[in-house]
């Protein structure tokens, strides 16, 4: 089981992520024109280094959905390889059962 303190700040992160990206995308979209002038790209790569660093995308870490372990997690059931196992082995995930041969 990871930190319960871990497990918050990646939360806080996301809803800071949530709130700001549409921000965040528009200053990028800006930056990315071909015929702004220098004062302007450096004046809007200001305004964007503004930001807070927990609102980039890159900063939130994929947890699982059960232990909040942060590796081997499989994006399709936001579950860690282990839980995976667990309840595959059980039967609770449909259409996944162990191999046995």
């Amino acid at each position: 089981m990871a930190k319960q303190s871990a497990i918050q700040k990646n939360l806080s992160r996301k809803t800071l992520i949530e709130r700001l990206s549409e921000k965040r995308n528009k200053l990028k979209k800006i930056l990315s024109s071909k015929d702004l002038s220098f004062e302007d790209r450096v004046k809007t790569q200001m305004k964007l280094e503004s930001l807070p660093r927990n609102s980039s995308k890159i900063r939130f870490r994929n947890r699982c959905f059960l232990s909040g372990r942060p590796r081997g997690v499989y994006s399709k059931f936001n579950l860690s390889r282990i839980a995976i196992r667990d309840m595959a082995g059980k039967g609770q995930i449909p259409g996944l059962t162990k191999a046995s041969w």
